[in-house]
């Protein structure tokens, strides 16, 4: 799907609003981000999950955060209008939902669909693969996606994949990445782990601006750089520029949901407590755009 620019220069809005003389006077380089709404990753809270999973989706709606990325249905498996009740009940919109390869493939799809519908869970995630990185099954599991995501888009809809940093390994001059994004339609989503990127020591702005359009859905996942002394994995405190990417995203990425993962917990403390923590520091950096 094209996307146009999220982003308007304080100059056009000043103008928009009638301010055209004072508009004049700014310099272009100050903007107005749009905003991008924010969810959570389950699997950053999955221990809660396991324990009491009401309780947990309680805990994360009360933290703030709009919406939940599902990485399992705990007691809702196979119960997509009772789960639906309580993330309404909630406030809590399905942003996305992470499944394996065979939820999409032809014998399993219209069941994966039936359930995503009813909860309006709009992305189909995969979380990893290992034929992504095979040079005999590549191109059969892009086609995969492409096949998914012809028959998702009338229902907007949509698959897509999710990076860790075995993607951005190369098969000759390409990473696997690149090669998965030349492969599959503009209508399959690139969900980029921006912290992963950063891991394999790749820049994750420009893989958002290098595929416009495709970062629909984008983790931000706080990531400490090997080497990098004196970070902690807590968005604002770790090694990535998240005020830079969520800029990206904004302008260029297309993207529809940031959603924070949270996958290791500096200081020994508990996993609820790590993810207040980031999405605290997270709405600090944005604060400041």
């Amino acid at each position: 799907m094209d996307c146009e620019p999220n982003i308007l220069s304080r100059r056009e809005v000043l103008k928009l609003a009638g301010f055209g003389a004072l508009a004049s006077t700014l310099p272009e380089r100050l903007h107005v981000v749009a905003r991008i709404p924010i969810a959570v990753q389950l699997y950053s809270v999955r221990g809660d999950c396991r324990r009491d999973f009401d309780a947990a989706l309680a805990q994360v709606a009360e933290m703030g955060f709009e919406g939940v990325e599902l990485a399992g249905y705990y007691n809702y498996e196979g119960k997509p209008d009772e789960l639906k009740k309580r993330l309404d009940g909630l406030k809590l919109k399905a942003a996305g939902t992470h499944i394996g390869l065979p939820a999409l493939q032809e014998d399993a799809i219209q069941k994966t669909i039936d359930f995503h519908r009813i909860i309006g869970c709009p992305f189909l995630i995969v979380p990893g693969d290992d034929g992504f990185t095979d040079p005999e099954k590549s191109k059969a599991i892009a086609e995969a996606f492409n096949r998914a995501a012809r028959m998702l888009g009338p229902l907007r809809m949509a698959c897509g994949y999710h990076n860790h940093t075995g993607e951005f390994r190369k098969d000759g001059g390409k990473t696997w990445w690149d090669l998965f994004a030349e492969r599959t339609s503009k209508d399959v989503v690139l969900q980029q782990d921006c912290g992963w990127t950063a891991a394999a020591g790749f820049d994750p702005v420009e893989y958002v601006k290098k595929y416009p359009g495709r970062t629909r859905t984008v983790h931000f996942k706080p990531t400490v750089v090997k080497g990098d002394t004196g970070k902690k994995a807590i968005l604002g405190e770790d090694s990535v520029d998240w005020g830079a990417v969520y800029t990206a995203c904004a302008s260029a990425g297309g993207t529809e949901w940031i959603v924070v993962e949270q996958e290791t917990y500096p200081d020994g403390k508990p996993a609820m407590e790590c993810t207040r923590e980031s999405f605290a520091g997270l709405k600090k950096i944005l604060s400041k755009l």
